[in-house]
């Protein structure tokens, strides 16, 4: 069975939403053989990362950043996870009240260095989210799912 690991920092209503939209798209049962499993960034380990075969990042849009959580996410698994994990399937949900350039180019730049393949574009989601962004959200999952298991 495929693992499916989705790291968050959902700090708000709407990140808790769209976090929501995501699991329950990768955890769709129009996909079979794949395990979701939910760490938060905070407490996601070089361990976590290595047993999975796929993952979802969702982090708020802080100062035009990522979270520091996410952040620090990276920071602990891109050494020990470097080689290990080239070429596995992502996506990524980012949830901001105003610009997420500086966002998106962080999430970008980290995973090109980690060789991690995107399945999507991020979904990226302004103010209060919508019920079409909480379909995308729902779709993000899904597919990236259907990157590891049988569909």
């Amino acid at each position: 069975m495929k693992r499916l690991l989705i790291v968050h920092h959902t700090p708000s209503p709407a990140l808790q939403a769209m976090f929501e939209a995501v699991r329950e798209g990768a955890r769709t049962d129009e996909v079979s053989g794949v395990e979701v499993t939910a760490r938060p960034a905070l407490t996601a380990s070089p361990v976590d990362v290595l047993e999975a075969d796929g993952y979802l990042l969702g982090t708020p849009v802080n100062l035009g950043y990522l979270s520091g959580a996410l952040k620090h996410f990276f920071d602990q698994v891109y050494y020990p996870c470097l080689e290990a994990t080239a070429r596995r399937p992502f996506g990524g949900y980012l949830h901001g009240n105003n610009d997420a350039t500086g966002a998106l180019r962080a999430l970008e730049s980290i995973t090109t260095g980690l060789k991690w393949q995107a399945v999507r574009p991020p979904v990226v989601v302004t103010g209060e989210p919508s019920r079409a962004d909480l379909e995308a959200c729902w779709e993000l999952g899904a597919l990236v799912a259907a990157e590891l298991g049988d569909v």
